[in-house]
């Protein structure tokens, strides 16, 4: 009785495994028929949209200061 207890559990672990080979290709398939992009991808963008924000704050400040430098001329011509 024990070894065939033993066996349907052995029997049930296979099962088990098997089951979730087909749950993982069936998702991998589902995945790349989504066409989403790939992790380097999405860390490359975020690369990408820090710089672009850097050079922004960079580019506001250089604005704010040529602004600044204008009305401050404006003020001495009147």
């Amino acid at each position: 009785m024990a070894r065939m207890a033993s066996g349907a559990a052995g029997g049930f672990m296979e099962m088990k495994r098997e089951i979730e080979a087909f749950v993982n290709a069936q998702v991998e398939k589902l995945l790349q028929k989504m066409n989403l992009p790939s992790r380097e991808e999405i860390d490359t963008l975020h690369e990408m949209l820090a710089k672009a924000r850097m050079e922004q704050e960079e580019i506001k400040k250089r604005l704010a200061a040529l602004e600044g430098s204008a009305h401050s001329g404006d003020k001495k011509t009147k």
